[in-house]
């Protein structure tokens, strides 16, 4: 395996990993950005299936993804040796535990890492911005994710999360292609999409929303929901943007409607019979807070994940969030009048990466990570909260 550090004398550099739903980051502390941000799947080299890491059946099987993936990690875009080097492991609150333990097992008995630190994801986010309060909304790929955090300790009665995020964005304009969709090949014009859904694959879905699709304004969107989900009048629907059309491999175009352009998005702020959406997600997160907190959480709000690089999405949702708290429900119980939002020094899709960077270049790191020696004489991980003495973390008499 081609190995270019230590040639100087230098220590190794920590490797930092933040395997995400739809894709993985991968890097080296000390970075500015990742290596690589690379689809989190696998391909089978006997039947070139391609095999996504959380769709997994049994341990065993994400064991053997996991391998492989870190395998490609290493071997093709690191370029370091994995042998006795440290790693942070970037996750999400809601991480299964026997992904976390196949994991570890991985890298403890496969690679023979030296240790391993897991980190929650929206306490690095807060550390790139080098402030220990904030409200961490985190649009990815699965679901939106909301953690206040105080001080540098998460409120965990505040945590929200709803199924709406990319996956539901993609879902909405495969609908409507199948719907109103056409598609021209070489050999016929305006073929409906119908006719041919196994051209709508997920990395086709993922680069129309990219390149094609935005949020909409706050009155334009509301004037869409009030005809697609309340039953209003089609004539107040506002005139959609211009089509487009998108290339596809073999000569074939696809005809993207105004209308899927600017609709898809309204996914994600069409409040349901619960009345829940992105925005009342951060609203609801702040009133489970302590009220001496809700202040300081609306004046400092981080939000991360790759769907909220769509663009014309921080402007809606500061005026989607100004005007709920318009609503009794909300005005009575919070004193805000205006929300403030961050704007992290990485992109979004790698803002938790990046402060999983910094962590790896303190210190402090040996102390605060589970070591080889531990987790092969324990046989299990510790859990994120646990502070029990006796499960120690570092062996004291390893070197850091």
């Amino acid at each position: 395996m081609p190995h270019f550090e230590g040639l100087l004398g230098d220590e190794p550099r920590i490797i930092i990993l933040d395997i995400g739903s739809a894709y993985t980051k991968c890097g080296l502390a000390g970075d500015t950005g990742p290596r690589c941000i690379i689809p989190s799947e696998t391909k089978n080299p006997r039947n070139q299936q391609t095999s996504k890491i959380w769709d997994y059946s049994s341990t065993d099987e994400l064991y053997e993804h996991l391998k492989e993936l870190l395998y490609t990690l290493i071997s093709r875009y690191l370029l370091v040796t994995p042998k006795d080097r440290r790693v942070v492991v970037i996750e999400s609150l809601l991480c299964p535990t026997d992904f976390r333990d196949t994991l570890a097992r991985v890298l403890f008995k496969h690679f023979e890492v030296a240790s391993i630190l897991f980190a929650p994801s929206h306490l690095l986010s807060l550390m790139t911005l080098g402030t220990k309060t904030g409200l961490v909304l985190d649009v990815g790929y699965q679901e939106s994710f909301v953690v206040p955090v105080y001080e540098g300790i998460p409120i965990l009665k505040g945590w929200r999360t709803i199924p709406l995020a990319s996956k539901a964005i993609h879902s909405r304009i495969k609908s409507q292609l199948l719907e109103h969709g056409t598609v021209s090949t070489p050999e016929q014009k305006h073929q409906p999409v119908a006719s041919m859904p196994d051209i709508l694959t997920d990395e086709l879905l993922e680069d129309i929303k990219v390149c094609c699709c935005f949020v909409t304004e706050y009155s334009r969107g509301q004037q869409i929901q009030e005809v697609t989900m309340r039953g209003g009048h089609a004539n107040k629907l506002p005139p959609p943007p211009p089509d487009t059309d998108y290339q596809i491999d073999g000569g074939s175009v696809l005809n993207i409607s105004g209308r899927i352009r600017e609709h898809t998005c309204e996914v994600l702020f069409e409040q349901d019979n619960d009345e829940t959406s992105i925005a009342t997600l951060l609203m609801d997160a702040i009133v489970a807070c302590p009220i001496d907190t809700r202040k300081d959480l609306a004046s400092n709000i981080l939000v991360t994940g790759g769907t909220s690089m769509m663009p014309g999405f921080y402007h809606r949702l500061q005026l989607e969030l100004s005007h709920l708290l318009k609503k009794p429900c909300y005005a009575q119980q919070l004193g805000i009048k205006r929300f403030l939002f961050h704007k992290a020094p990485a992109k979004e899709n790698y803002t938790a990466w990046l402060g999983g960077a910094l962590l790896g270049a303190l210190e402090t790191l040996p102390s605060k990570s589970l070591s080889r020696d531990v987790y092969l004489q324990k046989g299990k991980l510790p859990d994120w909260c646990c502070i029990d003495s006796d499960f120690l973390l570092e062996d004291k008499n390893s070197k850091s």
